[in-house]
């Protein structure tokens, strides 16, 4: 089997033939000199570093910050598919923060023996200090990104659903702006859906779960680790497209129950803090009593209902690849319909049974640290050499209950300009969803490239770069 015959080619079906949403574009890549997609994308390049878009790599020889690889192919996704998937991703979330609330309060799930207890109660990212308390409007993870792939016509898979503090929209933002650029009479050719409005819609979200007694116009900030954070730039991306305050721990202090900025005049009152920081370094009174990143007593403040904090505390849980498996468990439970959107089969290695089957599988199938992230920690089997797979042998022998495994997928493939030319490459989807008084979803969202023919792994981490993602209106 041909590479082009193992997996779904989202442009061109089995004849060769554009499918009908790539039509257009396909045409206009024919109609193009040759050296355009190459000298557009050094302007791109240039584009971005003159804005400062870079991510860090920590831990490598050459850890620094880096521009992340944009292909200036559009990836492009019809009106009906997108309905599709939206549905999917509206009810998945929705469920998720319904499971949230619950293991926090009643636990009704593991009462109706659908998910073991201690999968939740010893799992590290369950918070036994959030028990009891709910959140504004009981939403728990107000901004999501949920890591889809696609293997046929209809067939899409999620991968993860990121419920802690998911990064790349800026990422997203800055691809259609750059596209707008450099494309405009591509743009001419297609309606496409608009992205630019997320910062809007973001400020709503947060808007609309301030505290009860918040007054109208309410001080909202985002709260950063610092310049040294690999997402710095979305960070204050985010803030000056929202047109709020960006922070970091020392800007804040709580005092009578409430938490307050400093200004160079007074005091100001903050309401409601977009968090970027991860739940152990939140607070050091209540978590991590090194932790010099959050701010002393900010979780007493958020638990009397003095500020709200988005994502809420404790919300990993939900995106943690142990409960990933019970995904559909959780979404029948609380919706009382089936999952729109398809779970990848995964197996539990602190499972004997399910430990035996990977152990003997390790060659055709993907394994994962039930924690990790960012392509760090895991296996793709069909990919790694004979020592690697050993390796990890033996790694997962010692520390079973710290992996799941799943099978490989033949993740689709779009055009990517190469060296050589156009070439399909493997990409996979992260849709953000806000989740607030509403579910709002930005139609597409962040498309992740693996930029080496036959990779699999699309994190900018390891090498991936980014593509705009273009829904089609009707």
């Amino acid at each position: 089997m041909t590479e082009e015959q193992a997996f779904f080619n989202e442009m061109q079906d089995a004849a060769g033939n554009p499918r009908a949403a790539y039509t257009a574009l396909a045409n206009w890549l024919k109609d193009q000199p040759p050296n355009l997609l190459k000298k557009k994308s050094r302007e791109a390049e240039t584009i971005f570093r003159r804005l400062g878009i870079t991510f860090a790599v920590y831990g490598a020889e050459d850890s620094g910050e880096r521009l992340i690889p944009f292909d200036p192919i559009p990836r492009i996704l019809s009106a009906s598919e997108w309905r599709k998937l939206s549905a999917g991703i509206d009810q998945r979330v929705r469920a998720l923060n319904a499971f949230l609330h619950d293991i926090y309060h009643r636990q009704e799930i593991i009462r109706a023996g659908r998910i073991p207890a201690e999968l939740i109660l010893q799992n590290d990212a369950f918070l036994p200090e959030m028990v009891g308390f709910a959140p504004a409007r009981k939403v728990y993870s107000h901004i999501i990104g949920t890591d889809l792939v696609r293997v046929a016509e209809n067939e899409f898979y999620v991968l993860e659903d990121n419920t802690r503090t998911p990064s790349g929209v800026s990422y997203m933002l800055e691809n259609r702006e750059t596209m707008m650029r450099l494309f405009p009479d591509l743009f001419q050719m297609h309606r496409v859906a608009p992205v630019e409005k997320y910062p809007d819609l973001l400020r709503q979200t947060l808007e609309s779960v301030g505290p009860d007694q918040a007054k109208s116009d309410q001080t909202i900030v985002v709260l950063t680790p610092g310049i040294y954070n690999s997402a710095y730039f979305e960070h204050a991306f985010l803030a000056d497209s929202m047109g709020v305050q960006l922070v970091e721990g020392p800007d804040l202090f709580v005092e009578n129950g409430r938490v307050f900025m400093r200004t160079t005049r007074a005091p100001q009152q903050v309401d409601v803090i977009y968090r970027r920081i991860d739940d152990a370094f939140l607070d050091p009174l209540t978590f991590n009593p090194e932790s010099m990143l959050g701010v002393p007593g900010i979780f007493d403040a958020y638990r009397a209902g003095n500020v709200t904090i988005c994502n809420a505390p404790g919300t990993g849980i939900a995106d943690d690849k142990a409960i990933y498996a019970y995904v559909p468990e959780i979404i029948e439970f609380y919706t009382g319909q089936k999952p729109i959107l398809n779970n990848v089969p995964t197996w539990h290695c602190s499972r004997p049974d399910d430990l035996a089957y990977v152990l003997d599988n390790l060659e055709d199938i993907v394994v994962k640290e039930v924690h990790g992230s960012g392509g760090y920690g895991m296996l793709i089997g069909p990919t790694a050499s004979k020592k690697e797979i050993a390796t990890f042998r033996k790694i997962l022998e010692n520390n079973p209950s710290n992996y799941i495994a799943q099978p490989t997928l033949a993740l689709s493939a779009c055009p990517t300009h190469v060296a050589s030319g156009v070439a399909p490459r493997h990409v996979d989807l992260r849709p953000f969803v806000l989740v607030g008084d509403k579910v709002r979803i930005t139609p597409g969202g962040l498309t992740r490239v693996a930029l080496k023919k036959g990779s699999l792994v699309v994190n900018s981490s390891q090498g991936g770069g980014t593509k705009d993602t273009w829904v089609l209106e009707d």
